[in-house]
């Protein structure tokens, strides 16, 4: 995937965006609503949100971490996504049809049976106000030589506009899985 680094950052933008709004119709449920599971082994919507909570919990801090020790570009080139980014950033990815590919998710990333009540709704907000103010931040840097270390391993790093990508789909994914409990 090559395109224009710009353009990359706005349509992030406006995904991220489509996200918060998308979230904000739980405001409106009661609790017990928020906690409810269509059965045992599903999430309630507080466990999807609560799951992209513990995901921004290490994404956050990494990637502004790693975008202040840059020096700001004076032009962006384009970004052109690495082999292991773009494979991540693809598989969060909600398919044109609407279909998830099914994973599973680490156990510390994983909110099951969790005591949960609305502030996980209200994490959820300051993290996409954060991760917001971010992707407007690395409009100063380059995407492709700014690199993040994943979740999974220190020792693996993705360019900046990967890690962004998996990120954002990341989060449009279980959105949309909180979408189908209600």
């Amino acid at each position: 995937m090559k395109i224009n680094s710009n353009t990359l950052i706005e349509e992030l933008i406006r995904l991220t965006d489509a996200n918060t709004k998308a979230v904000e119709q739980f405001k409106t449920f009661t609790v017990d609503q928020l906690n409810h599971k269509v059965n045992k082994d599903s999430w309630s919507i507080l466990e999807c949100i609560e799951h992209l909570n513990l995901y921004g919990d290490y994404y956050l801090p990494e990637i502004q971490q790693r975008i202040l020790a840059q020096k700001p570009v004076q032009q962006q080139r384009d970004f052109k996504s690495g082999v292991l980014g773009g494979y991540f950033a693809n598989l969060m990815r909600v398919q044109k049809n609407g279909k998830l590919k099914k994973m599973k998710s680490p156990k510390d990333k994983n909110p099951a049976n969790s005591n949960l009540n609305i502030t996980t709704l209200d994490r959820f907000f300051k993290q996409q106000e954060l991760l917001k103010s971010l992707l407007n931040q690395a409009k100063t840097v380059d995407l492709m030589k700014t690199k993040t270390s994943i979740s999974i391993s220190k020792m693996v790093k993705l360019r900046l506009g990967d890690t962004f990508r998996f990120l954002i789909y990341h989060i449009e994914r279980h959105i949309q899985q909180a979408n189908r409990v209600h």
